[in-house]
Protein backbone atom coordinates (compact mmCIF):
# COMPACT_ATOMS: atom_id res chain seq x y z
CA UNK A 1 0.00 0.00 0.00
CA UNK A 2 1.31 3.24 -0.80
CA UNK A 3 1.37 6.50 1.73
CA UNK A 4 -1.74 8.01 0.02
CA UNK A 5 -3.90 4.54 0.29
CA UNK A 6 -3.00 4.12 4.06
CA UNK A 7 -4.21 7.71 4.45
CA UNK A 8 -7.06 7.39 2.70
CA UNK A 9 -7.64 3.93 4.90
CA UNK A 10 -6.93 5.94 8.27
CA UNK A 11 -9.30 8.28 7.09
CA UNK A 12 -12.34 5.87 6.35
CA UNK A 13 -12.12 3.67 10.16
CA UNK A 14 -11.95 8.11 11.09
CA UNK A 15 -15.28 8.38 9.90
CA UNK A 16 -16.96 5.12 10.43
CA UNK A 17 -15.83 5.10 14.34
CA UNK A 18 -17.19 8.81 14.48
CA UNK A 19 -20.49 8.02 12.39
CA UNK A 20 -20.93 4.99 15.08
CA UNK A 21 -20.18 7.34 17.59
CA UNK A 22 -22.41 9.88 16.51
CA UNK A 23 -25.42 6.99 16.00
CA UNK A 24 -25.06 5.42 19.35
CA UNK A 25 -24.86 9.39 21.11
CA UNK A 26 -28.12 10.17 18.76
CA UNK A 27 -29.85 7.26 19.63
CA UNK A 28 -29.78 7.70 23.34
CA UNK A 29 -31.32 11.18 23.11
CA UNK A 30 -34.06 9.99 20.80
CA UNK A 31 -34.71 6.30 20.27
CA UNK A 32 -37.15 6.06 17.77
CA UNK A 33 -34.82 7.72 15.19
CA UNK A 34 -31.46 7.45 14.40
CA UNK A 35 -29.22 9.67 12.84
CA UNK A 36 -29.25 10.98 8.86
CA UNK A 37 -25.83 12.14 9.68
CA UNK A 38 -24.28 9.16 11.17
CA UNK A 39 -25.08 6.96 8.47
CA UNK A 40 -24.09 9.20 5.53
CA UNK A 41 -20.32 9.13 7.45
CA UNK A 42 -20.48 5.77 8.11
CA UNK A 43 -21.45 5.03 4.33
CA UNK A 44 -18.88 7.38 3.00
CA UNK A 45 -16.06 5.69 5.22
CA UNK A 46 -16.99 2.37 3.42
CA UNK A 47 -16.40 4.12 0.10
CA UNK A 48 -13.36 5.58 1.12
CA UNK A 49 -12.20 2.36 2.23
CA UNK A 50 -12.94 0.45 -0.45
CA UNK A 51 -11.35 2.45 -2.83
CA UNK A 52 -8.11 2.91 -0.37
CA UNK A 53 -7.90 -0.64 -0.50
CA UNK A 54 -7.57 -0.39 -4.13
CA UNK A 55 -11.07 -3.11 -4.63
CA UNK A 56 -11.90 -0.43 -7.39
CA UNK A 57 -9.14 -0.52 -9.61
CA UNK A 58 -9.56 -1.96 -12.77
CA UNK A 59 -7.42 -5.08 -13.89
CA UNK A 60 -7.94 -6.00 -17.64
CA UNK A 61 -8.79 -9.70 -17.58
CA UNK A 62 -5.87 -12.53 -18.11
CA UNK A 63 -3.73 -10.54 -15.80
CA UNK A 64 -3.29 -11.72 -12.19
CA UNK A 65 -4.29 -10.64 -8.65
Amino acid sequence: MTNREMIEVALALLLIGGGAWLYVRRGRADPQHGSQAAVILIFIGAILAIHGMGWLEYRPPGEGL
